[in-house]
């Protein structure tokens, strides 16, 4: 960690993509709790690269995207959580538009981690870009996303069935 980070809360310290990351993010996910409802996410190298990259494209390309969450003065990533932009590839509304997205480690649940930081994400967002609209997509049964989504006012529009069959419910937040 060689920079500032861009965004702090009480707890933790937000950190655009740094280059020392990977290894930090093939742990986030290296848990099957983690990962439950996450699709397609594995904890390796090259998909962890992959995203990685995709989201400093996001930073260099439109100033905004995920952050990796971290206790202060700590290297280790307890969480991912931002607002990206995304290209979904399946319409509905989920194409060229920003994303919000958010991934705390297992051991992380339950200590509001996602409500904080994605409350300091919104309100910096916001505040940067203006009110737009932001779409989100869950997993039906993670309840705890589909909780924060609504304190957020991401409300539901849509469904979408994955290749893979899993369902996804499709929200927004139009302000």
């Amino acid at each position: 960690m060689k920079a500032s980070p861009l965004l702090r809360t009480r707890r933790f310290e937000l950190w655009q993509p740094q280059v020392d990351d990977l290894d930090g993010l093939v742990a986030l996910l290296d848990h099957e709790e983690t990962t439950q409802f996450l699709g397609a996410a594995r904890a390796t190298h090259a998909s962890q690269f992959e995203r990685l990259s995709r989201n400093a494209g996001n930073w260099a390309l439109y100033g905004y995207g995920t952050f990796a969450v971290r206790e202060p003065g700590s290297p280790e990533i307890i969480a991912t959580a931002g607002i990206f932009h995304t290209w979904r590839g399946f319409g509905k509304g989920m194409d060229d538009v920003p994303e919000g997205g958010w991934i705390v480690r297992h051991d992380w649940w339950g200590k509001g981690v996602a409500s904080e930081v994605m409350e300091a994400v919104l309100a910096w967002f916001d505040d940067a870009y203006g009110p737009r609209r932001i779409v989100c997509m869950i997993e039906p049964g993670n309840t705890a996303s589909e909780r924060l989504a609504a304190k957020f006012g991401f409300l539901a529009y849509d469904q979408h069935e994955m290749e893979d069959g899993a369902m996804l419910v499709l929200y927004e937040r139009v302000i």
